[in-house]
C-alpha cells in the first residue's frame, strides 16, 4: 500500500469531520464509524493509524482549540503595554473567546472525566512560565511588585482556569459571584487590581453563556 506522503492533511480531515459530528450529534453519540462514513474515503484502519481511539481524537480536537484560544501569543509583543496592562488584557481575551465556549458545548461530558481535569491542571502549569515572564516584565517596568513570580503565575492560572472556571465547576450565579469577589481580593493583595467593572462584566457574561439561567 502506498505510504501517505501528507499525514497531517489526513489527520486534519479526520479532526474536522469529528468536530462537526461532535457538534451535531454530541461526543458520546459519535462513533468511529460515523467519522468513517462522514469522510467517505477512509477506513477504520486508516483512522486508527493516526489515532488510537476516539479519546485520542477528542484530545487532539481539544488541543487544536486550546492552541487557537491561547491569548499569550496576542499580547506577548503588544507595543506600549506594561506588564500590568498585558495581564489585564489576558483576562479580557480569555473571557471573550468564543472558541473556549465552543469547546464546552462540544464536550460537556468531559467535565466529569478525571482525565480532562488532570489535563487542565497540567496545561495551567505548562503555561505558567509565559505568565511568569509577563509578571517579571511588570516588576521590571514598575507596574507590578510581586515577590514570587513563578508561584504567583501558577496560582493565578489554577484559580482562573480550574477553581473559578464554570467549564470545570458548574455553580450558581450567586456562588460564582462570591468566587469572583474572592479572586478579586486575592489579586488585589498581589497588587493586581485588574478585576474592574469591565473584567467583572465579562466574567459574569462568560459564566452565563456556559450555564444559562
Amino acid at each position: 500500500m502506498a505510504r501517505n506522503k501528507y499525514p497531517e492533511i489526513t489527520e486534519n480531515r479526520i479532526l474536522d469531520a469529528a468536530t462537526k459530528l461532535f457538534w451535531e450529534k454530541g461526543y458520546e453519540q459519535t462513533t468511529i464509524q460515523d467519522i468513517v462514513d462522514a469522510l467517505g474515503d477512509l477506513s477504520k484502519g486508516a483512522i486508527y493509524h493516526h489515532f488510537k481511539s476516539k479519546d485520542d481524537i477528542v484530545n487532539a480536537v481539544c488541543d487544536h482549540i486550546t492552541a487557537e484560544i491561547n491569548p499569550f501569543d496576542k499580547i506577548k509583543n503588544a507595543p506600549g503595554w506594561n506588564g500590568f496592562q498585558k495581564i489585564r488584557q489576558l483576562f479580557l481575551l480569555s473571557l471573550s473567546n468564543k472558541k473556549q465556549r465552543e469547546m464546552f458545548h462540544l464536550f460537556p461530558s468531559l467535565l466529569k472525566n478525571p482525565r480532562f481535569l488532570t489535563q487542565t491542571v497540567e496545561e495551567c502549569i505548562s503555561m505558567a512560565p509565559m505568565l511568569q515572564e509577563i509578571i517579571e516584565e511588570g516588576n521590571a517596568d514598575g507596574s507590578l511588585s510581586i515577590a514570587y513570580p513563578q508561584q504567583a503565575a501558577e496560582t493565578i492560572l489554577l484559580l482562573v482556569n480550574v477553581w473559578i472556571n464554570p467549564i470545570v465547576f458548574s455553580v450558581s450565579r450567586e456562588e460564582f459571584t462570591l468566587k469572583l469577589r474572592y479572586l478579586a481580593d486575592f489579586l488585589d493583595n498581589l497588587g493586581l487590581h485588574i478585576i474592574d467593572e469591565e473584567v467583572w462584566a465579562a466574567a459574569i457574561d462568560f459564566r452565563d453563556s456556559i450555564i444559562p439561567q
